[in-house]
């Protein structure tokens, strides 16, 4: 059981596909004062641990996986922050369900939990350019990604970079208690 001594923190950065999550928590990761993890499901599909050539010949249904492995990706987060690693984690929560699965994880943790926003036509651009989503991705999660969570902290990625940084660091600096997360954890467990 986390006692809170010597556990990581995390800072969650939400937002729909093509937001600029990855960006923001690089940069972040390189200026915040002390060392974090980046945790992302971008690190199952940029190190093959996914069966990709089975799940893209229809060998492997990735639909049949999906739920196990989201499942597994948000246990990983406690026990990386237990074994005292802070962590930036870049996440798409893309239900309700996941929502109330973190907060019953992570409800033990310093969590401070930031909406990065973008809006429709640049996540659509960005779609189109980055060319490694499918297409339609970014506004079904524009449409849903916000929408059953509030945030310690708000950003929109059409804004410097830098000053997202700044801005982020700075708030969470000076971040207080109850966080966000905390108060949602509460409200959802009654």
């Amino acid at each position: 059981m986390n006692d809170g001594s010597n556990t990581g923190k995390i800072i969650i950065i939400n937002g729909p596909s093509s937001a600029g999550k990855t960006t923001l928590a690089l940069a972040l990761q390189n200026k915040v004062d002390i060392p974090f993890l980046r945790f992302s499901f971008d690190v199952f599909l940029e190190n093959n641990v996914l069966p990709m050539e089975r799940i893209r010949n229809g060998t492997i249904s990735w639909n049949s996986m999906r739920p196990s492995v989201f499942e597994g990706f948000h246990h990983c987060l406690p026990v990386l922050a237990a074994a005292g690693n802070n962590l930036i984690v870049d996440h798409i929560i893309e239900t309700k369900a996941w929502m109330v699965n973190l907060l019953e994880l992570l409800s033990a943790y310093d969590v401070y939990f930031v909406g990065l926003y973008c809006s429709l036509p640049e996540l659509e651009r960005r779609e189109r350019h980055r060319g490694n989503r499918p297409s339609g991705e970014a506004r079904i999660d524009f449409e849903t990604v916000h929408s059953f969570a509030s945030y310690d902290l708000e950003l929109n990625s059409e804004e410097s970079l830098e000053g997202n940084v700044a801005t982020l660091i700075a708030a969470w600096n000076n971040r207080s208690k109850p966080s966000t997360f905390e108060r949602m954890a509460a409200d959802w467990q009654r």
